[in-house]
């Protein structure tokens, strides 16, 4: 039977409570050790923990609360977070669910001054973004995970203490029966911005506090605006000021409102002083379909939800203290103008749950977790500049700054060159690990964006006389991808062998996307990053790059 937080409405699961259910490892003797403790039951934890699950991990999933998000939160999920979460299981009913979209425009004033399109060619799966609230996620990610037996999500249990011993991490969780122990072979905190743990452990993340607020409001109307990302620089109904709007589902509107530092955000949230801004925005919409709109045309609304933050960009020095680590807002925190909190979090899950599987097993050293540590800071430092840049031309901190971010502006009417240095948020996009010591440097000659390090493309495929899809057909663990025909040594190489050629390719796109030719192959890691490729490889170079992509030597 399928779980009922798939079909419930947003009031519901905002209203819903988990049950406190107190744990036989609150009565045994000696603290009970698990192989992995996951703290935190927001999207991070909760992809992390499915993710280790589905792989056979035994794993502990504690919440100090008993309920999802409430308000929209995180509700922009890019193309890759997707298809991370079609490996999960849920991915088709996030994309079902969610408004998806790919077109962007950007106004000045009261001139719209071009439009963008994330996703500017087909063969894809999954759209470039789809716009769903955060508690919608959650509670899918909520509904999967009870279907998997060796997951326990445990309500009502903080993590309160936390020491490190040698192999093992010592807890103290805080129940609302008191205060009981546990073991752990490795903690992750995916706790939030806030973090607890590491708050427990006096560690701190450094970076960049920016003054300014932003009002966000959940407006729920019938509007006939599209479902497009709408960025206004100065506009005449807030002037001096930026807003953003993006649809939602159940006909609920996000509209962010930039304040200024001076402003008091409890007097913001206030309705009073919400509603007046909306229908200004309203109006503005309106007039540019010609003519001045009356009163009674424009479409009416009620506030759902509101909330002010405050920018910051900030990450912790390292993502590993021995056998504790941290993902997500834990880890990170970037300003939300770029989508790329939520997306970089769930992406942290994705590389760290088979490096995780893998020490667990034995299968590896530890030191492929240290992998997770610097791939992830790298990419979070990926993250922070573009989130700082965007929040630099978004709200100028100068006189100076402001005029040349104006110019820019202007000249982006009619000239290319300045449309790619106006910054409204430069949209998620995975990282390229170019980096990682993971890799094996190419030794052959290719075209294209699938380098070592890279995130795997998509492409349509016609496999057996069926339509599926590459990302589909890859495996749980390594993959080697080869473009036939090739050695029979190739097919008992200790995983899963994909060959493909022409005939599964009609429409080209994937020999287009990865410079395929007679012969080639690719080496794609469980997080379908690529981590080798060859013209023409030998039995010892896939080897050899397969225990490079383990930490084996």
């Amino acid at each position: 039977m399928r779980d009922p937080l798939y079909s419930a409405t947003g009031a519901e699961i905002q209203a819903t409570a988990f049950a406190y259910r107190r744990s036989p490892d609150q009565d045994a003797a000696v603290p009970v050790r698990h192989p992995v403790v996951v703290v935190g039951a927001g999207p991070v934890g909760l992809s992390l923990a499915i993710d280790l699950a589905q792989r056979g991990q035994r794993v502990l999933l504690l919440d100090n609360d008993c309920k999802l998000s409430t308000g929209s939160r995180a509700i922009c999920f890019a193309k890759r977070t997707l298809e991370v979460w079609d490996r999960l299981g849920v991915g088709q009913a996030l994309v079902d669910k969610g408004v998806r979209w790919h077109v962007g425009k950007v106004f000045f004033r009261e001139e719209q001054l071009y439009q963008f399109d994330l996703l500017p060619e087909t063969g894809h799966e999954r759209p470039a973004f789809i716009n769903l609230q955060q508690y919608y996620v959650e509670a899918c990610l909520v509904a999967r995970a009870r279907e998997l037996p060796n997951l326990e999500i445990r309500w009502h249990n903080t993590v309160a203490a936390l020491a490190q011993e040698g192999d093992v991490v010592r807890l103290g969780i805080d129940t609302p029966e008191g205060r009981y122990e546990l073991r752990a072979d490795h903690v992750v905190a995916c706790d939030g911005s806030r973090s607890p743990i590491r708050q427990l452990m006096g560690l701190e993340s450094k970076g960049r506090v920016f003054k300014d607020r932003f009002l966000i409001a959940d407006v729920r109307m019938q509007a006939d605006f599209p479902a497009e990302r709408w960025f206004w620089f100065d506009p005449p109904f807030h002037p001096g000021q930026s807003v953003l709007l993006h649809m939602q589902p159940d006909g609920v509107w996000r509209i962010d409102f930039q304040l200024g530092w001076d402003a008091d955000p409890e007097v913001e949230k206030r309705p009073e002083n919400i509603v007046p801004r909306v229908q200004a925005l309203l109006r503005a919409a309106a007039a540019s379909k010609g003519g001045e709109p009356q009163p009674d045309s424009l479409p009416g609304f009620e506030l759902e939800w509101a909330s002010v933050y405050t920018f910051a960009c900030l990450r912790m020095d390292s993502f590993r203290h021995g056998r504790v680590l941290f993902a997500g807002d834990a880890a990170h925190g970037v300003s939300p103008f770029g989508a790329r909190g939520a997306n970089s979090g769930v992406q942290d899950a994705d590389n760290l749950a088979w490096k995780l599987d893998r020490v667990l097993r034995g299968q590896s050293p530890g030191a492929l977790l240290d992998s997770y540590a610097r791939e992830r800071e790298y990419a979070a430092d990926e993250n922070l500049l573009n989130s700082t840049r965007a929040t630099d031309f978004i709200t100028p901190k100068s006189e100076i700054s402001r005029l040349f971010r104006d110019a820019t502006l202007a000249l982006a009417r009619e000239h290319g060159f300045a449309r790619r240095m106006v910054n409204s948020g430069r949209l998620s996009v995975p990282a390229t690990l170019d980096n990682s010591p993971l890799n094996t440097p190419d030794r052959d000659a290719f075209m294209g964006l699938m380098r070592p390090g890279a995130p795997a493309a998509d492409a349509p495929l016609r496999i057996d006389g069926r339509d599926t899809w590459l990302l589909r057909e890859l495996g749980p663990d390594f993959t080697l991808l080869c473009w036939g025909p090739v050695p029979h040594w190739m097919l008992e190489l200790p995983l899963k062998v994909l060959v493909l050629e022409p005939a599964n390719d009609p429409e080209e796109w994937l020999s287009r996307r990865y410079d395929l030719r007679p012969g080639t192959a690719y080496l794609l890691r469980p997080d379908q990053h690529v981590c080798a490729r060859w013209r023409h490889p030998a039995p010892e170079a896939v080897h050899a790059a397969l225990a490079r992509a383990c930490a084996l030597h």
